[in-house]
């Protein structure tokens, strides 16, 4: 079984593109070979900035024949239809058979399809491959129609076995297979051949040239640690510039290099950002300050110097950049000390969206939200609002501008210069957290404030413009940003009620979108349905509150007016937000190892705009669901709710109430009697308490009793009396399940 060595040599591969491109080549060639018949072993993919390698061990030698039988028309058809068959399976007529059938002589033909060899199948497929590989963009060179991320100079392709090595021969637009390549650009020799993977690989290595990108990530990475920690300091940690840097270089030779002194005093994450999205450095930092004091440099080649060359060219471009970030901060510094007024006027000019309006615009909403919600999260209102009116002043600094990705980090460091409060500062820089399933949440209560309100104000938003996310497109990261609720309000273990702060807030998205003059009489009416929103929680019945009470005294507040307006629209917006919630609750909770119809089953009860209480309910159901007592219960449930909804559709009648303990006959129906009088006591008082694990208790002493009726009762009796009176006690037993949640939801 012979082994096969792909290589497409080329220009530099951006880095960003090399493992997808790796991969990519893998499977496009052992799928074409595999269903050409070309079963393998194994096989791997391997990418430098100049090479795509595939290494396939233990390749068929040939495809194997193909015995094909195929049925063609009956016997006596006509001759045109016989003609067609023939054409069509490639035989002579005197090759057909006639086989007796149940609908009678049919023609049946054997094809037989000669295996073919490795070379010509491998041939084929790579043509394909490189003709038509997936590149997110491509080019072309010369006066050829080649499309490659780069100009391509050569393609190995040779097939090795014990007989020796074999070249597969190919030509794609005058370039031509071989079995040679090179190795470094600058320090490798001549070109060389090879006979097989383990060759190619020990002469690549020889001519300046490691192979494996994981190799070079550890080469790269031990040599960085080794200088640092020689000089007291320590690398940081940067996987993603890690990997692209290895993605750049063919024989990595780690450099470090001194910081110049005027540029020490910069906050460390922004010689961070700026080395890395500049020069690809890595930044080391003195372990006992934090402060970075040097940078480590990747080169692609060795130098006589020992890079002494190399470092002094990379610490004058490194001084020229970072002395346009110092110029940023101190400039910045300047308006951090005067108070921020002038970045937040300039708020007034930058649109956030089109319908919503300006970033000052919403840094009110946000304000006036963080306020409503800091009761809640345990926050000082007046801090809360205080810390969202400044949360995004950041966005007008120069720093900012430059560096996009330190928003946030910058406004903690500027209201620290501003001379604000700890809490206020952190909430700068905490209120865009979470950005990620795996991102810390905001720790402080007045952040927690300003990350609710940012994220409830970005969602109600969209939602009011109907700008949701569809599919796989989330351009405003709206997924991420109902996560972001949801997790802090289970990790801060908060009580909040989503319903109301959701349409208070849209009412205040859709007085934007109206863009109606209201008179001072409308405002007041719209402050006033805002407060009692946010008191009762219920948009419809605080809606209908406010409007009647107002409508003798201003009886223009009616159909036309903004708020007739508003209130028409905001209650199904409100409760598709809220399933939106639900949703990414589902996913969040099933990757945590939670049912989502357990989720479904509890979120029947109130609407669920207590996620927090929701999620403890369900938790406790679901740990309930996994013991003995809990599956057995829901099948008496199930049970019973079948039987009833069966009676109930008969009968013409709903059996909700009525049973009476006197009509019982059996003990087993008397214990139920007693059993439900005490479980419904006991699961009522639970439930109220919030006490889930106690209401499942007193669902788990149910279950034993409800068994027993059912193994001894039969409901449906021909007594008319006892036959209703043992159906209540059924709807019974569904409403006392149905207080802890709606058990039809769940599967099983």
């Amino acid at each position: 079984m012979p082994d096969l060595l792909i290589e497409l040599f080329s220009e530099e591969i951006p880095a960003r593109m090399q493992v997808r491109a790796a991969e990519d080549l893998k499977k496009r060639m052992t799928d074409g070979m595999v269903e050409a018949g070309l079963t393998y072993g194994g096989a791997q993919a391997f990418s430098t900035p100049r090479r795509l390698v595939l290494a396939v061990e233990g390749l068929l030698a040939a495809s194997p024949m193909v015995r094909e039988e195929r049925k063609g028309p009956k016997v006596g058809a006509p001759e045109k239809a016989i003609e067609g068959f023939l054409r069509g399976a490639g035989v002579a007529r005197e090759d057909l058979e006639e086989r007796d059938t149940p609908k009678g002589k049919v023609f049946f033909a054997t094809i037989e399809k000669p295996g073919r060899p490795a070379a010509d199948i491998v041939a084929e497929v790579l043509d394909h491959t490189i003709r038509n590989f997936p590149w997110p963009k491509s080019m072309r060179w010369g006066a050829g129609s080649l499309r490659w991320v780069r100009p391509l100079h050569s393609v190995l392709c040779v097939l090795t076995s014990e007989e020796g090595t074999e070249t597969v021969p190919l030509d794609i637009d005058g370039v031509t297979t071989s079995n040679t390549t090179q190795g470094h650009r600058f320090m490798g020799g001549a070109s060389f051949a090879v006979a097989g993977f383990d060759d190619y690989e020990a002469k690549l290595k020889r001519d300046k040239v490691i192979l494996d990108a994981a190799e070079r990530a550890d080469h790269i990475w031990q040599d960085a640690t080794n200088m640092a920690f020689a000089a007291g300091l320590e690398v940081v940690e940067d996987k993603g510039l890690l990997a692209e840097v290895s993605g750049l270089v063919e024989w990595p030779v780690v450099l470090m290099g001194e910081i110049g002194e005027e540029f020490l005093g910069l906050p460390p994450e922004v010689l961070q950002t700026s080395m890395k999205e500049h020069q690809k450095f890595f930044s080391v930092k003195n372990p006992n300050t934090g402060r970075i004091e040097r940078f480590i440099t990747v080169s692609n080649i060795e130098t006589a110097d020992n890079g002494a060359t190399i470092l002094a060219g990379n610490r004058k471009v490194l001084s020229a950049r970072l002395a346009d970030a110092k110029f940023f901060w101190e400039n910045d510094l300047r308006v951090a000390k005067a108070g921020m007024g002038e970045w937040l006027e300039k708020l007034d000019n930058v649109t956030f969206e089109r319908q919503l309006g300006t970033q000052a615009a919403r840094i009110e909403r946000i304000a006036r939200l963080a306020r409503s919600l800091a009761p809640i999260t345990g926050a000082d209102p007046e801090m809360a609002e205080q810390a969202a009116r400044v949360a995004k002043a950041d966005l007008s600094s120069e720093m900012v501008y430059e560096f996009p990705e330190l928003q946030g980090l910058m406004g903690r460091y500027y209201a620290e210069e501003a001379g604000l409060p700890t809490a206020v500062a952190k909430a700068c820089e905490e209120h865009y957290s979470p950005l990620g399933p795996s991102d810390d949440v905001p720790e402080g209560a007045v952040s927690r404030a300003v990350a609710l309100a940012d994220k409830l104000d970005l969602l109600t938003g969209f939602w009011a413009i109907d700008e949701k996310p569809t599919g796989s497109k989330d351009p405003f990261a709206l997924r991420r940003a109902a996560l972001g609720v949801i997790r802090i309000i289970l990790t801060g273990d908060l009580r909040l009620k989503l319903d109301s702060f959701i349409d208070a807030h849209l009412v205040l998205h859709k007085i934007g979108l109206n863009q109606v003059k209201a008179t001072t009489g409308e405002i007041d009416t719209l402050e006033e349905v805002i407060e009692e929103i946010s008191d009762h929680g219920v948009f419809g019945a605080a809606f209908q509150a406010v409007l009647e009470r107002l409508t003798s005294d201003a009886p223009d507040t009616s159909d036309g007016s903004l708020l007739g307006a508003v209130g028409s629209a905001v209650p199904d917006i409100s409760a598709d937000l809220l399933g939106f919630f639900h949703d990414r609750l589902k996913v969040h909770l099933r990757d945590q190892g939670l049912r989502h119809d357990v989720i479904d089953a509890c979120l029947e009860l109130d609407g669920g705009d207590d996620l927090n209480m929701l999620v403890k309910r369900a938790e406790a159901l679901g740990a309930f669901l996994k013991t003995e007592d809990g599956d057995n219960l829901l099948q008496g449930y199930k049970r019973a709710a079948n039987i009833l909804a069966q009676a109930e559709e008969k009968d013409g009648v709903e059996y909700s109430f009525g049973a009476d303990v006197k009509f019982a006959e059996t003990d087993e129906e008397k214990a139920l009697f007693s059993a439900l009088d005490t479980g419904d006591t006991e699961i009522e008082a639970a439930m109220q308490a919030e006490n889930y694990a106690a209401a499942m208790g007193g669902m788990a002493r149910l279950r034993a009793p409800i068994d027993a009726f059912f193994e001894a009762v039969q409901v449906n009796a021909e007594n008319e009396v006892l036959r209703r009176n043992r159906l209540n006690l059924l709807s019974r037993i569904r409403r006392i399940c149905l207080r802890v949640a709606d058990l039809s939801k769940l599967e099983g």
